[in-house]
């Protein structure tokens, strides 16, 4: 008969050979999952941090002095509430957490903390104090896991800090390390800083411009706007287009009508087309402006998500590039965007789909309309030059033009007061051997003329309707053409434009511009007649 001993060794290889997991193969398998990179475990790590009440996170990088093999070593250290011994191994055991499904905060499941960990580390330390109570410390080490040495959560016991952590200034907080880093993104510190920097900044923006210090190897994290609507690290250059939608919706957790709700505020940002079109594409990658994602999803004031959301059967382009979108919403609306326990992604429900498509799809489009259009008049403008340039050349042979009058002088004002374009021609000084005297651009000066002249003294502009008929049908063709001949014929339009824009201001008198302009109208009214289908 075995003995006692040997019959509850059996018993205990039985319940391992049963278990529901098997710690080993979870460990290492659970090292491929979950976390896109470096950059978004370590923000796991500020959620944890920003949950227990920081005002402060600071985040180290640094060699490892016990390891040639993985030489960085990273610690995250914040000011934050600590723990008891208790609390310290529910905190390193997957799903041990004291706030399980707590949505007040950015975490729910209690994962975080040893998922994140241990996908970019083979061994990660915690320390925690509540002074004057000792510093206390735990580990998870993957290596012993694998090897079976180590089944479960050690018991707590009292340490020092690392010699290189700053000394505490904070009563109570938490120290994670992790050392032994062999999936880091980058193997160069300050490589790896800047990424972290910039990261953070975008996905913890409204915590850092609200309250929260957050520090990389002692450089301060600034807030970043994807939006370009803020001034902090990015110019606040761009400019919010329409308004700020809302909605409100029942959270799915409640089968009742009275429910909690939460809501969704969807935002659009439109860029600078006209100063920023000129850049060269390094300087409008250092930006943000190409290669970036359209649409950022934040979960209270996290950023989880982005990437190319809600837009309905709208594709993306080059265009759209230079508009951005912001869905944020209400942590009690987590089901409706199918949050994952990362809080990395959203997988956004059909319902959601149904509520929000359908009004950024039309904002999206809209957008894309203008920026299409920016873009053509830019490309127009630079293309106008030849035939500007013409026309200035010519003026020695041609009678000199009458001065304008007051209400001439004010049209022209207000014209360039509205035209980008306009603005920086008529900012340029008078020079009669430049093509300055003349410009053509783009615009809506009225919706049925299919051109306006606009003049001050010295001055003359064509601003072409780009919503008329002939526009759309001959004009933007001939400008978006690269064949010599539509280029050709494109410049004689132009000059054809500048003649009858020239020949109408030479001709004086209120009842005769009058006259002018009807006849403008009347002959616009006509073209467009003749070119419908």
């Amino acid at each position: 008969m075995a003995s006692p001993r040997t019959r509850h060794r059996d018993s205990d290889k039985t319940i391992q050979a049963s278990s529901i997991i098997k710690l080993d193969h979870f460990i290492l398998a659970t090292r491929d999952s979950g976390y896109k990179g470096t950059t978004s475990a370590i923000a796991e790590l500020v959620d944890n941090a920003l949950q227990a009440g920081a005002q402060q996170v600071h985040i180290w990088i640094a060699k490892d002095p016990e390891s040639e093999v993985h030489p960085l070593m990273i610690g995250v250290q914040d000011d934050g509430d600590g723990m008891d011994a208790p609390t310290l191994r529910q905190a390193l055991r997957f799903g041990g957490t004291t706030r399980f499904n707590d949505r007040s905060g950015t975490g729910r499941y209690g994962m975080g903390l040893p998922n994140s960990s241990l996908s970019q580390a083979r061994r990660v330390l915690v320390h925690t104090w509540r002074r004057p109570s000792p510093i206390l410390m735990t580990y998870l080490d993957v290596d012993e896991i694998a090897s079976g040495k180590m089944t479960e959560v050690p018991e707590p016991r009292v340490s020092d800090l690392p010699d290189w952590c700053p000394p505490l200034a904070s009563k109570t907080g938490t120290l994670v390390v992790w050392q032994r880093c062999d999936r880091l993104d980058n193997r160069r510190v300050s490589t790896l800083a800047n990424k972290i920097e910039d990261f953070l900044g975008r996905v913890f923006r409204y915590r850092l411009w609200k309250d929260l210090k957050l520090t990389v190897n002692g450089s301060r994290v600034r807030p970043r706007d994807p939006l370009f609507l803020r001034a902090g690290t990015t110019p606040a250059a761009a400019k919010l287009f329409g308004d700020v939608m809302e909605y409100e919706l029942q959270s799915m957790t409640s089968n009742r009508s009275g429910g909690p709700t939460g809501k969704v505020w969807v935002r659009f940002s439109e860029l600078p087309i006209q100063d920023w079109h000129d850049l060269s594409n390094s300087e409008k990658r250092d930006l943000g402006v190409v290669d970036q994602p359209i649409v950022s999803v934040v979960r209270g004031d996290r950023e989880i998500d982005r990437g190319w959301f809600f837009m309905g059967g709208k594709r993306r382009e080059n265009y759209d590039d230079w508009w951005r979108c912001e869905v944020r919403f209400d942590p009690v609306l987590d089901e409706w965007f199918g949050i994952t326990h990362t809080k990395q992604q959203v997988r956004p429900v059909q319902e959601l789909l149904g509520v929000l498509a359908n009004d950024l799809e039309t904002q999206a489009r809209a957008l894309n309309l203008r920026v299409r259009a920016a873009h053509q008049g830019l490309k127009l403008r630079s293309q106008t030059a030849a035939s500007e340039q013409r026309a200035s050349d010519r003026e020695q042979v041609l009678a000199p033009l009458p001065r304008p009058n007051e209400r001439e002088r004010k049209a022209f004002g207000s014209a360039v007061a509205h035209h980008p374009t306009l603005k920086k021609w008529s900012a340029d000084p008078v020079d009669p051997k430049s093509a300055r005297r003349f410009a053509i651009v783009d615009g809506t000066p009225d919706r049925d003329i299919f051109f306006d002249v606009i003049r001050d003294t010295g001055r003359l502009a064509v601003i072409l309707n780009r919503g008329h008929l002939f526009f759309r049908r001959v004009y933007a063709p001939l400008v978006e053409s690269d064949r010599l001949e539509d280029k050709a014929l494109k410049a004689s339009l132009e000059l054809l434009l500048l003649a009858a824009a020239r020949a109408e201001s030479v001709l004086v008198g209120t009842n005769a511009r009058a006259v002018l302009k009807r006849f403008r109208r009347e002959w616009s009214t006509v073209l467009a007649a003749y070119l419908r289908a």
